[in-house]
């Protein structure tokens, strides 16, 4: 199968030109439709890293380089205005924090239908069907009163799946989720991952699940690849990962996995 999004190559230099420090090297990933993409390591590694270059969001003073390919479109290098068209229509993002995509003094219908109106360019009715139709799916209690409320009226939760309504919105080809259950409990965790599993084979996503959860990789990867110091160090299927890991480092963050996340592995 074809990769929907491919990275290779990558190498990501960030700081000033006489103190550059290279935090990613060499990374190379295939996306494909309908699968997940895991992308392990701890703090610091350079995982977050790579997927803010999928859309360009590096700081100003970084330099990346290698290649990034969304089907014929080459990402690197791209001009801002080109990148916009590809923010939120092809590739989406699912941010650790909510707030980093939703707006906290505007109503989570306006944010909504504002967003697939300036992409989609619907009507305004078109735009809130469209989006009673997005909480609907990720399970928004109440979704036509839920438009009109503020993302501060919702639990921790509750944004997270919003959020997800709203990176989803315009049917994006690539989903890139940053941690996205690292704030919450562990009963809210497992409905967001069962949640975005659903998402993947209905909507035959390609997504990069960028985390340092072991566990949370576990239970909803199909292919994964570790982290450190910038560099993949190992990569392989989920089953792989967890029943024969070859490098030191994947076993060193097998081993500190909780008796409790173990048992739930595979």
């Amino acid at each position: 199968m074809s990769a929907v999004l491919s990275i290779d190559d990558l190498g990501v230099e960030l700081g000033p030109k006489h103190a550059r420090r290279k935090v990613v090297r060499g990374v190379s990933l295939d996306l494909t439709a309908g699968k997940i993409q895991g992308l392990a390591g701890e703090s610091g590694s350079g995982k977050t890293v790579t997927a803010m270059a999928v859309l360009g969001l590096l700081p100003q003073s970084a330099e990346a380089t290698g290649s990034i390919r969304l089907g014929d479109t080459e990402l690197i290098g791209l001009g801002q205005r080109a990148l916009g068209k590809i923010r939120g229509m092809r590739v989406a993002m699912i941010f650790q924090d909510p707030s980093a995509s939703l707006h906290p003094q505007i109503t989570i219908g306006s944010q909504l239908t504002d967003h697939v109106r300036h992409h989609m360019k619907l009507k305004r009715k078109e735009a809130r069907e469209r989006a009673v139709e997005l909480l609907t799916r990720v399970r928004v209690p109440d979704p036509e009163h839920a438009l009109r409320r503020y993302p501060h009226q919702f639990s921790g939760g509750q944004r997270q799946r919003i959020a997800i309504a709203m990176a989803l919105a315009c049917d994006p080809e690539v989903l890139l989720a940053d941690e996205p259950t690292t704030a919450l409990d562990v009963t809210v965790q497992a409905g967001i991952l069962h949640l975005l599993r659903d998402l993947v084979q209905e909507r035959d996503l390609a997504v990069l699940l960028v985390t340092h959860d072991l566990g949370v990789m576990s239970s909803i990867a199909d292919d994964v690849a570790v982290m450190r110091h910038g560099q993949i160090v190992e990569s392989g299927t989920r089953q792989q990962m967890f029943t024969a890991p070859q490098h030191p480092y994947t076993r060193e963050l097998l081993e500190a996995m909780p008796d409790a996340q173990e048992s739930d592995v595979l």
